[in-house]
């Protein structure tokens, strides 16, 4: 990979920090949550793609990655799922 291409990605994950940074210094309520996620997101998204060359492997590797993010989704959704129903036995 160039070192151009680098340079970019880096300069993409310390906008992305500075995003992080500057919106905890807004009120942004509800939205606060899913525009922190989507920026963390974009950050997993750029490390894993060009700093652990995923973008450059096979397939199959691109599909392993995404049973991994998928069996994450279904961890988190049951985690939730027990957090939020914990105060009906109350």
């Amino acid at each position: 990979m160039k070192t151009k291409h680098l340079v970019l990605v880096w300069l993409g994950l310390v906008a992305g920090f500075i995003a992080t940074l500057l919106l905890g210094q807004w009120r942004l309520g509800f939205f606060y949550t899913p525009v922190a996620v989507f920026i963390a997101a974009a950050q997993a998204f750029l490390v894993v793609a060009f700093f652990m060359e995923a973008k450059y492997s096979s397939r199959l590797t691109w599909f392993f990655a995404a049973a991994g993010i998928y069996w994450l989704g279904i961890l988190f959704v049951l985690s939730l799922g027990d957090y939020f129903s914990r105060a009906w036995l109350k």
